[in-house]
């Protein structure tokens, strides 16, 4: 259970830098929304690896090489469903950016928690 609320806590923490993350490359930086959604995310996906790994998985050893499986589950699979989601909530569905943002992050818990919790960081 420890990790799970440790899980969420760094992705609540996530969240706040991916929303500030595509507020800049969108609002300041003037990026398409899209563009803009997948840097943002990246941004977030690097944090949270750094502090899965330092704090919430801090137990379980980490080769170099779990920041590339890192980048192949939670990195595609939430860049391609931000994509996805943002083009359908916000571009078709005409739903604000952040809150658009927010949804498609809901739908990708599940997986992210997995992912990162059975292969990524799963006990040897």
């Amino acid at each position: 259970m420890g990790n799970w609320l440790r899980f969420n806590a760094v992705g609540l923490a996530g969240i706040a830098v991916q929303l500030a993350a595509l507020k800049v490359f969108h609002d300041f930086l003037g990026l398409h929304y899209l563009w803009a959604t997948a840097l943002a995310v990246e941004a977030a996906v690097i944090h949270n690896f750094y502090w899965h790994r330092r704090w919430t998985w801090v137990e379980r050893q980490c080769p170099g090489t779990r920041f590339l499986r890192f980048q192949w589950t939670t990195g595609v699979v939430s860049i391609l469903g931000n994509l996805f989601g943002m083009r359908v909530m916000a571009g078709f569905l005409g739903i604000p950016l952040l809150p658009a943002n927010l949804l498609t992050i809901a739908l990708l818990y599940v997986f992210n928690w997995l992912a990162a919790d059975r292969y990524v960081f799963r006990l040897r």
